[in-house]
């Protein structure tokens, strides 16, 4: 059974950082999964913001973000990471992690193929106060 688990968000300042962490299980890295960083906030549509093909490490991002996100990830701990510098208000959101074995992370759309991720985590809330 495949489980996704996120960490790392919390309260900040406009400007900080944050480190978000994504623990999978139930698949190994050498596996031909993508996992990627959604966010959503109450009215907006979901949004998606980087993505990883954990066997080989293809990343994508969105404009919003390139030059301040990060995505990474550890395959000894089957753990995505997401690290997020100069963070601003229209951030918050709550932040999930999301896995699929469809090839669609490097697709210039990925940002809006949500549907197409078979598997989500609880979710973790990321607060930019300005």
């Amino acid at each position: 059974e495949v489980q996704l688990v996120e960490s790392g968000g919390g309260l900040v300042q406009a400007g900080e950082s944050l480190k978000l962490s994504c623990a999978a299980s139930g698949f190994s890295f050498d596996d031909d999964y993508a996992i990627a960083w959604f966010r959503q906030t109450p009215g907006k549509q979901r949004e998606g913001v980087s993505c990883i093909t954990v066997w080989d490490g293809k990343t994508n991002s969105v404009r919003s973000v390139k030059g301040r996100f990060t995505i990474s990830k550890n395959n000894d701990e089957n753990t995505v990471y997401l690290e997020m510098n100069g963070l601003k208000p229209e951030d918050t959101a709550i932040y999930y992690c999301a896995a699929t074995r469809r090839d669609i992370c490097i697709r210039t759309n990925f940002a809006n193929l949500g549907a197409l991720y078979d598997f989500w985590g609880q979710g973790t809330p990321v607060t930019v106060s300005s």
